[in-house]
């Protein structure tokens, strides 16, 4: 049998929907307010045929530069031949999800001005950087029979030929 080149080819996964998350789609989905600058996931809804991505583009995240009555206009990144190049697509409300990769960033953020504002009040130089996590702090175990109770060392036998 011929090797398929076709449209959804090895895309038995992807568009397929997981256990239990059938049914029709909830109006959450298509009121979902989205503006032009949002970050945008895209993945595609394999109950909605009409304005899927292609294949290619499913999982990725993408910028808002257009929005239309049934669809969004999304900017995304695409590899080809060792370059990266700019894609502009258009996809249905239905195959996008607002992404949280900018989340944690505007959390920063705002913690990051109401210390400044707190450093400002009360004249105190904050370090408002990132540090990686610290290696635990050295401490020393407890002799589990006590203070006077007498550690003991064990020693492997020797080795003995039994034969």
């Amino acid at each position: 049998m011929p090797h398929s080149f076709g449209l959804r080819a090895r895309t038995r996964h992807m568009f397929s929907k997981k256990f239990r998350t059938g049914g029709p789609i909830h109006m959450s989905q298509y009121l979902m307010p989205v503006k032009v600058g949002d970050y945008v996931d895209i993945f595609a809804d394999p109950a909605v045929h009409r304005g899927m991505p292609h294949k290619g583009y499913h999982g990725r995240t993408g910028i808002v530069f257009n929005v239309t009555k049934a669809a969004i206009g999304v900017r995304v990144n695409k590899l080809v031949n060792g370059r990266i190049i700019e894609k502009r697509i258009h996809v249905r409300i239905e195959h996008v999800r607002k992404s949280k990769c900018q989340a944690e960033i505007l959390r920063r953020k705002k913690e990051n001005e109401a210390a400044k504002e707190e450093a400002r009040k009360t004249g105190v130089q904050v370090n408002l950087k990132r540090t990686p996590k610290l290696p635990k702090a050295g401490y020393f175990l407890e002799n589990p029979g006590g203070d006077g109770a007498e550690i003991t060392t064990i020693q492997p036998l020797p080795f003995s030929d039994l034969l």
